[in-house]
């Protein structure tokens, strides 16, 4: 007999499981507010940061909204039937994948002329974004640290002097500020919420810009949107093999 791995599951995915099941049984509904972290964590005997993922996934999931300062609620419309697997996650990922084509092109050279150009004001500025995302982070303020990677990559533009490249970004940060919404949730679903690593990532480019290290900042811009490829290439391929499973069905 050929013997078969078991995969045991994480203590994220069992309250995650559990207060999905909630959810669907309607003894959560929608609009209520679930209790604090610090209760959630005690009542289930894991750690605050099991309890982050959980509600990340959820919230990326579309079952809860996370308000900064306000708490977490149930969301008002929650998924239909069928729905709240990675599946939902992609929906639109091919629209994110062609935005992200762009950033990869635009962006690695903005950070090679800002590595090259930058001032010390430029540097002032990018220093006190850094500090929001840690500030968002430390606070669980998701929507805040949206709008911090998108002003961070905003002022790489600004830092490269080239008013053509700035301009570039500006027509289409509507369209950036939805994508970076996007990635992040699939980034936090699928790395279990490990939203320092993207801080890390972030400041790496920084230090890149602020060593005039030109090569550097133009390569850790292009790692990091890489990852950010790679998980909605993942996105993107479960999606295709649930659909496979359903017509074989």
């Amino acid at each position: 007999m050929r013997p078969t791995k078991i995969e045991t599951q994480k203590g994220h995915e069992i309250v995650s499981r559990h207060i999905r099941q909630q959810l669907e049984r309607g003894e959560l509904v929608p609009g209520q507010k679930l209790p604090s972290l610090e209760k959630l964590a005690e009542a289930y005997g894991v750690g605050r940061s099991t309890i982050r993922e959980a509600i990340s996934a959820l919230k990326a999931m579309g079952w809860l909204d996370v308000r900064h300062g306000g708490g977490t609620y149930v969301a008002k419309s929650l998924p239909g039937e069928g729905t709240g697997s990675l599946f939902d996650l992609s929906q639109g990922a091919e629209a994110v994948m062609e935005i992200l084509e762009v950033r990869k092109i635009l962006e690695r050279g903005t950070a090679e002329l800002a590595a090259l150009k930058r001032s010390e004001d430029d540097l002032a500025k990018l220093r006190e974004i850094l500090a929001t995302m840690e500030r968002a982070l430390r606070e669980d303020d998701a929507e805040g640290g949206e709008r911090a990677d998108l002003a961070f990559h905003q002022a790489i533009a600004e830092a490269s002097g080239n008013p053509v490249l700035n301009q570039l970004m500006d027509s289409i940060s509507q369209r950036l500020s939805e994508t970076i919404g996007r990635t992040r949730e699939l980034w936090f679903y699928q790395e279990q919420a490990e939203a320092s690593r993207l801080l890390e990532e972030h400041r790496g480019i920084y230090e890149a810009i602020e060593a005039r290290d030109a090569g550097q900042a133009s390569e850790r811009i292009g790692l990091h949107l890489s990852k950010v490829e790679k998980v909605l290439r993942t996105a993107l391929d479960q999606k295709s093999d649930g659909a496979a499973a359903q017509a074989q069905a």
